[in-house]
């Protein structure tokens, strides 16, 4: 009998795989966001979302972000925006990012605002606006987003919307490059700039 039990479960082992405890710390998180807390909400939302300590699982990001977000959590808006952008959980979605985007970027999230400048930038769920691009890009690259500096450095090398600026573009790519972004390096380099 003990050796059938035994062979039963193992079977369901292979067959199921096994589900893993939270640990001490998601079980405080979680705690914590069932209490209110908008950052472990968003905590939550954000492992939930890449499978960090919990299996990964997009409906449970979503609603993590989304309660958060009811809370004023501009990490959480942002996050909500990037799902909706890669149509992670939902379906790709540009418009919906755009209104999760500003909501961050008024807080001044600079990784929203650089994500709204990218949108601005390609015409991705809005006419494609080199002005207001540059505007979002300004804004996260004044806060260190290297992400933000790379866009202005590659703008400014190519002449979109602004004129075509060499020495600004070097400006800005040296910021980033100095982050180690690797985008930034990969153009210094291409470009031979002594040092890169």
């Amino acid at each position: 009998m003990i050796k059938k039990l035994l062979l039963i479960l193992f079977c369901s082992v292979l067959f199921f795989g096994t589900t893993k405890a939270d640990t001490p710390d998601v079980q405080k998180l979680r705690l914590a966001a069932d209490q209110g807390d908008a950052n472990a909400q968003m905590n939550l939302g954000y492992m939930y979302g890449i499978g960090k300590d919990v299996a990964q699982d997009y409906t449970e990001s979503l609603k993590w972000f989304r309660l958060a977000s009811a809370q004023g959590n501009a990490d959480a808006q942002l996050g909500i925006g990037l799902m909706y952008v890669k149509g992670e959980g939902v379906a790709q979605d540009y418009a919906e990012s755009l209104k999760w985007f500003r909501l961050a970027a008024a807080q001044g999230n600079a990784m929203a605002q650089q994500s709204l400048g990218r949108q601005y930038l390609q015409g991705d769920g809005v006419g494609q606006d080199y002005a207001k691009a540059i505007k979002w890009f300004r804004l996260a690259a004044a806060k260190g987003n290297a992400n933000a500096q790379c866009d202005l450095g590659m703008i400014y090398g190519m002449g979109k919307g602004v004129a075509k600026n060499y020495n600004e573009s070097i400006k800005w790519l040296r910021l980033a490059a100095n982050q180690g972004f690797p985008p930034a390096l990969n153009a210094l380099h291409a470009l031979h700039v002594p040092g890169y």
